[in-house]
Formats: structure tokens, C-alpha cells, sequence
């Protein structure tokens, strides 16, 4: 059974941590951790980005965040369509969380922060990310692993979960992998 949020008190800090998550890294997991010592509560918010190819379904992405954040009593995990200010909003949330891994995050972020700022009064807080997750992005191992790269020779990045779930669907040809090369890049 998935947590719920905590009930709207004016002591409570939520905090929402939105992202595609496709896959979620180590190095999401890393700024969970940190942001869940920061707030009363963290909703990790998985989201449909129209923009973008999603490597794992929305539903997968939501079961994998779920089985990541279980020992955190004060984290959890939903999916979501739309605005992340809406989301903000109907939680009632203090902040958006955003995690930065160098000057190009925060270039984006920034502009996106005061934008969410001036139109909806809503506050980013960013969290930089350790340095061995500097590199780590969702995009460069779905490019990896949808071109032939073996999942498992990302250990460092992916917690095993994903990458059990990423040889699945490669495996069975599903998502993303159904029209994956099959020879090509290996790592």
C-alpha cells in the first residue's frame, strides 16, 4: 500500500521532488535520501514529459520509485499529468525540489525556477548532487542501454531493480527496446 502524504499541518514541510525518473538513478536516490532529512515529507513525482521518448511506462517507472523509497518512512511516490505547479498546488507543498549536476542543470533550472516563482509563487530548492553522480543522466543510459549496452556494466548508476527491469524489457523487446538495434554499441 502506497504512503499518502501527510495530512496539511503548519508544522509539516512537503516538499515535491518531480522528474520523468526514467530511469531513476543512484543519483536520484542519493538526493532523496538527502531531501528526505530536510522536510517532513518528500513526494518523489513521476511525470510524462510529451517532449521526450519514456525508455519505461509511467506505471513501471511509479513500481520501481516505490520499491527504491520504501525505507523512508517520510518519502513518497505518485505519478502525475500536467503542470508540476498544479501538483505543487493540490498538495499544498512548500517547494519543488530539483537536483543539479553542473552549470548546464543550472542555467535550465534557474530559468525554470523563477518562471514557477513569478508565475505561481512556488519556490525551487536545489540539491547538487555528489560528485560521482556529476555524469549520471536518465537520457545517456537510455541511449546506452537502447543501442546495445549491456544494463548490468551500469551498476554505479542503477540500482539493481532497474536494471533487473531494463534486461526484462530488452530482453522481451518491449517499450523502448522493441525497435532497439541489436548489435551495435556495447559497453
Amino acid at each position: 500500500m502506497p504512503r499518502t502524504p501527510p495530512s496539511a499541518r503548519a508544522a509539516d514541510i512537503l516538499a515535491i521532488f518531480p522528474g520523468t525518473f526514467d530511469p531513476i538513478t543512484r543519483g536520484h536516490l542519493d538526493i532523496i535520501d538527502r531531501a528526505r532529512r530536510l522536510f517532513d515529507h518528500l513526494i518523489v513525482a513521476i511525470g510524462v514529459n510529451p517532449e521526450k521518448d519514456h525508455l519505461l511506462p509511467p506505471e513501471e517507472r511509479l513500481k520501481l520509485v516505490r520499491r527504491l523509497v520504501k525505507p523512508y518512512e517520510n518519502v513518497s511516490a505518485e505519478a502525475y499529468e500536467g503542470l508540476t505547479i498544479d501538483l505543487v498546488k493540490k498538495h499544498k507543498a512548500a517547494a519543488i525540489l530539483r537536483g543539479l549536476r553542473n552549470l548546464s542543470d543550472m542555467d535550465y533550472e534557474f530559468r525554470i525556477a523563477l518562471t514557477n516563482r513569478k508565475v505561481a509563487g512556488i519556490e525551487t530548492i536545489f540539491i547538487m548532487t555528489r560528485e560521482e553522480f556529476g555524469f549520471t543522466s536518465s537520457s545517456l543510459i537510455k541511449q546506452i542501454v537502447t543501442m546495445g549496452g549491456d544494463p548490468r556494466r551500469l551498476h554505479d548508476l542503477l540500482p539493481k531493480p532497474v536494471i533487473d527491469r531494463l534486461i526484462f524489457y530488452r530482453d522481451r523487446k518491449l517499450g523502448a527496446f522493441a525497435t532497439a538495434p541489436t548489435d551495435g554499441f556495447h559497453t
